[in-house]
């Protein structure tokens, strides 16, 4: 659906948790906001089985994907691989950032349902419950089954990406992360936790997790569809319930032992996987995030458990938190009086091979454990892989992975093999930041006298070798309670750092700070150059370039090009750009690239509302990053009543953009009789995954 233009006006603020309601601050995080952060410390700052047809290598040196090798130069343009066939390359010569950005911007809105710019068509490509592995039934909602929901795609879908099948990417593999389950919004009469049925917590058990599902192109468009069932050789469910392994220098911790697995390395499931990530070698990256809000009993946890606990977010106090789950009725593992061990198996990056469905899935304890968004993977110029990785939560911190051993370029087996364990050894790295103006930072948002949010930053090495480097903690606690070790070196606390994406053009790393309401508030961390607002509502964008353009460097410069909010408040910055022609963007979230370097950003909370005090629904936002119209936003897409703009994922030739559509409904009060959105089917409300292209062929946004 497209939506003409409305009037432009100021835009009052909303209050408490922004645009979410306390059903989502519930069901997502546990109430996070209602609690004190977890991050307490006074840290200081600086002043100032199944094979492809054709081989995967062949693929991703065909660009389909685009995996991101950075060279020298890393500053301006870079070399990429090429462009699958018929479409355009990220850093082709004639590239600049901004190229594209011609689609007319929609207005902030209200309405229930999907809204795109004219000239785009859109349609769910993939619905909560739809059946993805043979046998599995059609969905039914008065009919459901933990074995059901195990062979169908899974709730509240998140991370999104397709993988090639082929070299010209008309095939491909859909991977797509579950984050949590709602289900006041799965179940008729759901009355809470305490009255669950076991049936219902092992459904959303099975709600939880990954799927990956075969697609295809309809007739070379950017169009894409389901593949007919008997074509699905690929497809795959993981849940909170499959068997994982771990990996890398904590793997078999006695912080990881529990009486199920009393040799620490192997784990059943994946829990609240929100962002994620590709790498060169042609796997996924999937985060664990607010996995503390499933557990129970930790006030019977061993007292020196307890602050560890506590700083991820596990409520200490009492057996049955607010809005528990009461998932130990059905698995005793939940209940951390019992497994005291059980939640330090969660919040891990994990690692998925989409093109073997019995593979086992990695959880790499070398890129530590804390409330991961996702991960992303670059080739540092010296050949080392390095990811980034953002800790959502407020106050916490941006870190970065960089391995031991470099990228091997060949397609031998020993090749392959040496890849697959990139990411199990490895130096691990927490960001603390230098400001150039810190003296002028009084927390409203005013720029600068030097006209820019900017300064430097290093790099603190926490792990090296297979060794600590922070006094007083061994390797394995280093990497278990990350947290506390990046407290102890005084990492910089920022405003809630989200997904990170990695320019393809020009190797600049980009964060996603969503918002703090707690930013400058009594006890708290005041505002700073980085995070340059008190109780700060909308969020910005954080630039990172490191020096030399080497992604392995341990020094960075960084500045603020985008400070979220209306262009009408004088406390927001889009690069310079003229705020007159800039849409109005609250609590960036998700980030993707395309094929011109253009950066596109997914919203979770819209804190603007209208006049009659109603929030502006989430979406999805294009902005240039360099060249003439960089701070340029222009919002894209709007979701329905209810829902986040949870991920969006631009296909490498530009001609598609899938976007999940997250907790579509999720209003306090409403129900799947009394639902607050009918879409996408018009009966309750569905979590889906859409596809949105041009009727006419061309690329998105041109």
């Amino acid at each position: 659906m497209t939506l003409a233009d409305e009037p432009r006006r100021l835009l009052p603020l909303a209050d408490g948790h922004g645009g979410r309601s306390s059903m989502t601050c519930l069901y997502r995080c546990g109430n996070a906001c209602a609690h004190p952060a977890p991050n307490s410390s006074g840290n200081e700052y600086f002043a100032d089985g199944v094979k492809a047809e054709v081989s995967r290598r062949g693929i991703f040196k065909a660009g389909a994907v685009g995996a991101l090798v950075i060279g020298a130069g890393a500053a301006g343009a870079v070399p990429a691989a090429a462009a699958p066939s018929g479409g355009s390359a990220a850093s082709s010569a004639g590239s600049r950032s901004g190229a594209g950005l011609t689609f007319k911007a929609i207005p902030p809105n209200t309405l229930d349902t999907v809204i795109v710019p004219n000239g785009y068509d859109e349609k769910v490509l993939i619905r909560w419950g739809d059946p993805i592995l043979p046998g599995a039934p059609a969905f039914d909602i008065d009919r459901q089954s933990p074995t059901a929901q195990a062979g169908q795609f899974g709730y509240n879908n998140d991370f999104l990406v397709i993988v090639p099948l082929d070299r010209h990417f008309t095939r491909g593999l859909l991977v797509v992360n579950h984050e949590y389950t709602n289900e006041e919004l799965m179940f008729r009469g759901y009355a809470g936790g305490a009255t669950a049925t076991t049936q219902q917590m092992r459904i959303a058990l099975a709600a939880h997790g990954m799927s990956v599902v075969e697609v295809e192109r309809v007739e070379r468009t950017g169009e894409w569809r389901v593949v007919s069932q008997g074509r699905r050789r690929y497809n795959r469910r993981l849940t909170a319930s499959t068997p994982m392994k771990f990996t890398g220098p904590a793997a078999g911790s006695q912080l990881l032992r529990t009486t199920a697995d009393p040799r620490g390395v192997r784990v059943l499931g994946s829990l609240n996987n929100c962002s994620g990530g590709l790498t060169p070698w042609g796997t996924i990256l999937s985060g664990e995030e607010n996995f503390n809000q499933y557990f129970v009993g930790a006030d019977g946890a061993p007292a020196d458990a307890k602050p560890a606990l506590a700083r991820y977010g596990i409520d200490i106090t009492k057996r049955y938190p607010s809005g528990s789950r009461y998932w130990d009725k059905a698995d005793s593992r939940f209940d951390v009086t019992k497994n005291p061990h059980e939640p330090n198996r969660f919040g891990w990056i994990m690692e998925v091979d989409p093109y073997d469905p019995q593979s086992t899935p990695r959880k790499h304890t070398a890129l530590g454990r804390f409330k991961h968004e996702g991960a992303a993977v670059v080739v540092a110029k010296s050949g080392y892989v390095v990811a980034y990785m953002g800790d959502d939560e407020r106050f916490d911190y941006i870190y970065k992975f960089v391995s031991d051993r470099k990228l091997r370029t060949g397609d031998s087996k020993a090749d392959r093999e040496s890849n697959s364990r990139l990411l199990e050894s490895g130096s691990l790295y927490v960001a603390k930041l230098g400001f150039t103006s810190a003296s002028e930072i009084d927390g409203s948002g005013k720029l600068p006298s030097d006209g820019a949010f900017n300064g430097t930053g290093t790099w603190i090495p926490l792990t090296r070798g297979g060794k600590s480097l922070v006094p007083g903690m061994a390797i394995d606690e280093v990497l278990v309670h990350t947290r506390l070790a990046a407290d102890k070196v005084g990492a910089t606390k920022m405003d809630r750092p989200e997904d990170i994406e990695v320019s393809k053009l020009t190797g600049k790393v980009y964060v996603a700070l969503t918002n703090n309401s707690n930013r400058g508030a009594a006890g708290q961390a005041a505002a700073d150059e980085a995070n340059p607002r008190k109780s700060n509502k909308h969020g910005q964008v954080f630039e990172l370039v490191e020096i030399g353009g080497n992604h392995a460097s341990e020094t960075f410069t960084w500045s603020l090009p985008i400070v979220c909010g209306d262009p009408a408040d004088p406390s927001t910055y889009f690069a310079g750009y003229d705020k007159t022609e800039v849409s109005p963007i609250s609590c960036p979230d998700n980030l993707d690239f395309d094929a011109h370097g253009n950066l596109w950003i997914s919203t979770d909370g819209n804190a603007l509302v209208d006049h009659a005090g109603t929030n502006f629904h989430d979406g999805l936002f294009a902005v240039a990053v360099e060249g003439p119209d960089r701070g340029k936003a222009k919002q894209f897409l709007s979701v329905p009543r209810g829902a986040e703009q949870a991920s969006a994922y631009v296909v490498p030739d530009n001609k598609s953009v899938v976007v999940s559509v997250q907790h579509p409904g999720e209003i306090t009060g409403a129900s799947v009789d009394n639902p607050a959105s009918t879409w996408p089917d018009g009966d309750f409300a569905r979590p889906a995954v859409i596809v949105t292209w041009r009727p006419d062929g061309s690329e998105i946004g041109s």
